[in-house]
């Protein structure tokens, strides 16, 4: 709904730009939290994750150790795959803060982030011992995805809109992902 919405410049728009002119206030916090999801940043976390929880699955002896590392890897490189081209058929036009162009929806950083650290955090949560120990990993998590969120949108480097068409995107990416993992855990670990 949000695509068509942008695409055929439909009501939402409105409230997308009073929105945006209410929250852009360009300062270096927004930018340095809107870095947060730059590739540069997120895929190196994510990497380090893969590597650890291969190590550690491999050392307990976990049948195909390397599978869900290498999902997660798969899941990231789907980001670009995805994103790149509906940023080239949308081509909306960034917020009066950014240069004129096009390419702004939907928001790569912020399906960045979201994949990086949602996959990061699916992968290491069956590895902590205590609840209060996952709790804080998801709410880390969820506090780094809306940090870039909001760094994006006060920055003005995207259209509140841009933001959420990447969420719908993310989660939808992060709950296949999610299922994937439980299929693989339910699955019978020959001896």
């Amino acid at each position: 709904m949000i695509t068509w919405q942008v695409a055929t410049d439909g009501p939402l728009l409105r409230l997308d730009t009073r929105l945006s002119r209410a929250l852009v206030h360009p300062d270096r916090a927004s930018e340095l939290l809107a870095d947060l999801g730059n590739i540069q940043v997120a895929v190196p976390v994510l990497v380090v994750v893969l590597v650890h929880v291969g190590r550690r699955a491999r050392a307990t002896g976990t049948n195909r150790w390397w599978l869900p590392p290498l999902a997660a890897a798969v899941l990231m490189a789907l980001v670009p795959a995805i994103v790149v081209p509906l940023k080239e058929l949308i081509a909306r036009g960034g917020t009066p803060a950014v240069p004129p162009g096009t390419g702004y929806y939907p928001s790569g950083h912020t399906a960045t982030a979201m994949i990086a650290y949602g996959a990061s955090t699916l992968l290491l949560l069956p590895w902590l011992r205590t609840v209060y120990a996952r709790r804080e990993l998801v709410i880390l998590c969820a506090l780094l995805v809306a940090a870039v969120s909001f760094g994006l949108v006060r920055r003005g480097y995207h259209w509140p809109l841009d933001v959420v068409a990447s969420w719908c995107l993310g989660t939808v990416l992060l709950a296949s992902f999610r299922l994937f993992l439980d299929r693989f855990r339910d699955a019978p670990q020959p001896k």
